[in-house]
């Protein structure tokens, strides 16, 4: 790493960061935009995460729409999705409803969309990519279902033959769930090894087991979301032997953050990827590079 460029000390920090590598912004595949009532639920819940996992979570940035938005175009994210959720069924419909108006009305907002494993998942799933729809997002332990579910068989074949990208929250943290971890995954990816996922958090903490995948499957990308972070190092350290590894995933490597619910400034996440000294050309590749090149963004 070349020892005149620092890491953003704090926010304000972070548009001379990308800068001096030489990029035009950044770009974010792991960002929440959600339905009011929702994102309040959500952020409810991290009230009580010492509770959940053991770890106090003060969100960093717990304000209105816009202020959020405010916050990202400071930031230089010029690219971002809003990536909905349901935990249950009969809301990835309305989700989708609800993310394809916000992007319409946001410039440089990537129009998202989730399901559930329902009857009615493939039809709607249908509906959102006819509408516009340029990523998914999918929670395996949020939404508590094993992802090879045959009820979902139609939405993953059509998802592998238009190539979205799906951003899958599949590892076993911060918290176990009954269908978290590489296996339920890399079964999917063996009927579809076409799928263009993008593994959440790199996995945490199967970090190991999901790079496996990632090298195995061509279009399997995976998100720096938390990764490398104090926070998550202390509950889910990462095997600096591992790195190399890391090094050579660089075209695979995504920028994620989990903006907004995250209990550290987002220049952190940035500071914690540039410690790992991988260098300026891997640095280029994830925050803007590979992101770029995925949706198809001028400059790519």
């Amino acid at each position: 790493m070349s020892s005149s460029l620092r890491p953003p000390v704090d926010d304000d920090d972070v548009p001379r960061y990308w800068r001096e590598l030489g990029l035009p912004g950044l770009v974010d595949v792991h960002v929440h935009f959600l339905p009011d009532r929702v994102q309040a639920k959500v952020w409810k819940f991290f009230e009580d995460a010492e509770a959940h996992y053991g770890a106090s979570w003060p969100v960093q940035y717990p304000v209105p729409v816009e202020e959020r938005l405010a916050i990202l175009e400071r930031l230089g994210v010029r690219t971002f999705p809003t990536l909905p959720y349901p935990h249950r069924a009969g809301m990835a419909a309305w989700l989708n409803d609800w993310s394809a108006e916000f992007a319409a009305a946001h410039p440089g907002v990537l129009q998202s969309a989730t399901f559930y494993p329902e009857p009615e998942a493939p039809a709607y799933v249908a509906e959102a990519l006819d509408r516009g729809a340029r990523i998914f997002k999918v929670h395996v332990q949020v939404g508590g279902f094993d992802p090879r579910a045959p009820v979902l068989d139609a939405v993953w074949g059509r998802l592998e033959e238009t190539r979205t990208p799906v951003v899958i929250h599949c590892g076993s943290g911060p918290r176990v769930g009954e269908h978290t971890g590489p296996g339920p995954v890399d079964g999917l990816l063996e009927r579809y090894p076409g799928l263009q996922l993008v593994i959440a958090h790199l996995g945490m903490p199967e970090y190991r087991e999901f790079m496996d995948l990632a090298e195995r499957f061509e279009r399997v990308h995976l998100d720096t979301t938390m990764f490398a972070t104090d926070f998550t190092e202390k509950l889910m350290p990462f095997d600096r032997t591992d790195l190399p590894r890391l090094a050579a995933l660089r075209h695979k490597v995504l920028l994620g953050t989990d903006f907004p619910t995250i209990p550290y400034p987002y220049a952190h996440q940035l500071a914690a990827l540039h410690r790992l000294d991988l260098g300026e050309e891997w640095l280029r590749a994830v925050l803007w590079g590979n992101g770029a090149r995925l949706f198809g963004l001028e400059g790519a």
